[in-house]
């Protein structure tokens, strides 16, 4: 065990854990509700710091992220635990592993190995990811610190519901993120995932202003969030609050973990949702896991050239260069070179 970051004595039994949006209060010997954190002797500590239970070298669109650093690789890290319990976890084997099987699994690896392999295999960037990283704050906030010494971005991959004061402590060491917004609906987020909307919208907000490049996902699950108002409301705030720049990746749901009796997100639904983004004034829309569809390109708003030409997680560089169209000169927002 390893002491852990952000918390507080409540009084000489109990401790809260200030890590996210829950504030968990534990007595003696109790768990978070992301199953990794412990109180013990009336102090808080987190169980998986040198426990890493998935590492990967992937290509950076598989985050998905396609305004940050693309074509280049990225070293992908996560542990066991989940501050959510989506009942569509795409992810559950990992995520809700310490709450089914009550143990905690991983190999030994510190931050030092983590930054070192990242450079071995020639990536540019760490991602924690897999799991919910906000739950490993602790394993990321070191590693992290010890990548943007050696010149390497941090992404992270996350359902944003992490306290201020988290945020606070990985201002200057995350440059890029990708965070699910699940839905528009509070109700959803409660009866789905075991969460609360608003302070994942709070935290996008915060994020952007930050200056960390946001792009958002949206997993559309059928007759659960893919009502044409509730997209049209996910749309407006992305471009009302975050910006018009902010890509906006639409992912087709297919039928897991708990939800198994569902169907797999049609292409209309899909197609909708694009068109709606579009319709909202979002520049930079995306579907994802429709092998062949073209609406993982991107274009250039102005002359409609095609910019990046993506088959999978495959992207081809074609006409941007120095973050520009190529043929208009239109400035393409996103993090073009790791300098």
């Amino acid at each position: 065990m390893f002491k852990a970051r952000l918390w507080k004595k409540v009084d000489e039994n109990r401790v809260q854990c200030q890590l996210c949006n829950h504030f968990c209060i534990l007595k003696e010997g109790e768990t978070g509700r992301c199953g990794v954190r412990v109180n013990q002797n009336n102090e808080l500590y987190t169980l998986v710091y040198d426990k890493v239970a998935a590492i990967n070298i992937d290509p950076i669109e598989k985050k998905p992220l396609y305004h940050f650093l693309p074509g280049t690789k990225t070293f992908s890290s996560g542990t066991v635990g989940c501050n959510f319990s989506c009942i569509f976890c795409q992810n559950h084997s990992l995520s809700q592993y310490p709450k089914k099987h009550k143990e905690i699994v991983g190999e030994r690896v510190t931050p030092e190995i983590i930054v070192e392999a990242c450079i071995k295999y020639n990536c540019e960037s760490i991602s924690y990811t897999y799991s919910e990283p906000t739950i490993f704050f602790e394993l990321m906030q070191d590693t992290a610190r010890i990548a943007v010494k050696k010149n390497l971005k941090n992404v992270i991959v996350s359902n944003g519901f992490m306290s201020s004061k988290c945020l606070d402590e990985l201002e200057g060491l995350i440059h890029a993120a990708n965070i699910d917004l699940k839905s528009f609906s509070d109700e959803f987020y409660k009866k789905m995932c075991d969460g609360k909307l608003k302070p994942v919208l709070n935290n996008l907000i915060s994020l952007k202003k930050m200056g960390i490049w946001l792009e958002i996902t949206t997993l559309l699950i059928p007759g659960k969030n893919d009502q044409e108002k509730e997209l049209r409301d996910i749309a407006r705030f992305i471009k009302n609050e975050l910006g018009e720049d902010v890509p906006w990746h639409i992912s087709r749901f297919h039928p897991d973990y708990q939800l198994l009796d569902s169907t797999v997100t049609p292409l209309s639904s899909l197609e909708m949702a694009y068109e709606i983004g579009v319709s909202e004034g979002l520049k930079y829309v995306y579907i994802g896991n429709v092998p062949g569809t073209t609406r993982e390109n991107t274009y250039c708003p102005v002359c409609g050239s095609i910019l990046i030409k993506r088959t999978g997680f495959h992207a081809e560089i074609l006409n941007l260069k120095n973050g520009q169209c190529k043929k208009c000169k239109t400035s393409i927002p996103g993090y073009w070179e790791n300098k």
